[in-house]
């Protein structure tokens, strides 16, 4: 298709989903679309592709770039360059948010930690970084369970949290525990919307906890990953920080 100009393709395959991003010459987005991969990410990443290149025209995508758990295997198979995460989201923010000093991003089974300082030719440099273990506690796909045993979808599970006035302490350094404590919850008759909102919080208090532990964390401070869009979560790591 015509009338397009260069285009640059941005893709990043994690454990849950493939993130997809075009953007024109000067950076500016031109569209964002996030697919789960329900466990075939080289077959999603494909299909997103092939959408790219008949909407745009392969002749105009310059460049195709790969980042996340998965990118790297896949980089080469699409003759895509594949960048560090920590790299791909220190740079992005440098970008769009020059002033954020922390980024904090939770995917799906992974949570990182990134502190970001101006260097001496006034772009942003990775001061520090954490990375949490692989226990799910705390991350998307921990999320994900405790939504689908509620029967909810995740996007209401976040809608949901926001009601809260309340909300009771849920063991999050482990899921074996948060998941007795939602029983037991749900035995004495808690509202949904608190049993929800204790579980941003717990996440929240996790990460503060066991990836943060004794550091400060510098305002401003860039939420990323796909448990960003979930509002519970950020409302709750605004009164945790």
């Amino acid at each position: 298709m015509s009338g397009h100009g260069t285009v640059y393709v941005g893709i990043d395959i994690g454990s849950v989903s493939a993130n997809t991003v075009v953007l024109d010459e000067h950076r500016n987005l031109l569209e964002e679309h996030y697919t789960r991969t329900k466990g075939e990410p080289l077959e999603t990443t494909l299909a997103v592709l092939t959408q790219m290149m008949e909407k745009y025209g392969r002749e105009n995508i310059k460049l195709v770039a790969a980042t996340g758990s998965g990118g790297k295997l896949i980089a080469p198979m699409i003759g895509a360059g594949f960048t560090n995460e920590v790299i791909a989201q220190a740079k992005a923010t440098e970008v769009y948010h020059p002033e954020a000093r922390t980024i904090i991003e939770m995917g799906g089974q992974d949570a990182k930690l990134i502190f970001v300082a101006q260097g001496d030719n006034g772009k942003l440099r990775i001061a520090d970084f954490q990375m949490n273990s692989v226990c799910a506690a705390g991350t998307g796909s921990f999320l994900d369970q405790q939504a689908h045993r509620m029967g909810l979808t995740i996007e209401e599970f976040g809608h949901l949290a926001l009601k809260s006035k309340n909300p009771p302490r849920v063991a999050g350094r482990c899921s074996v525990f948060a998941k007795s404590d939602m029983i037991h919850l749900q035995q004495i008759a808690t509202p949904d919307y608190d049993i929800v909102a204790g579980l941003c919080y717990a996440v929240a208090r996790n990460f503060k906890a066991t990836i943060g532990k004794g550091k400060d964390f510098l305002a401003p401070v860039a939420f990323q990953g796909g448990v960003a869009a979930n509002q519970g979560v950020r409302k709750a790591f605004k009164d945790v920080l």
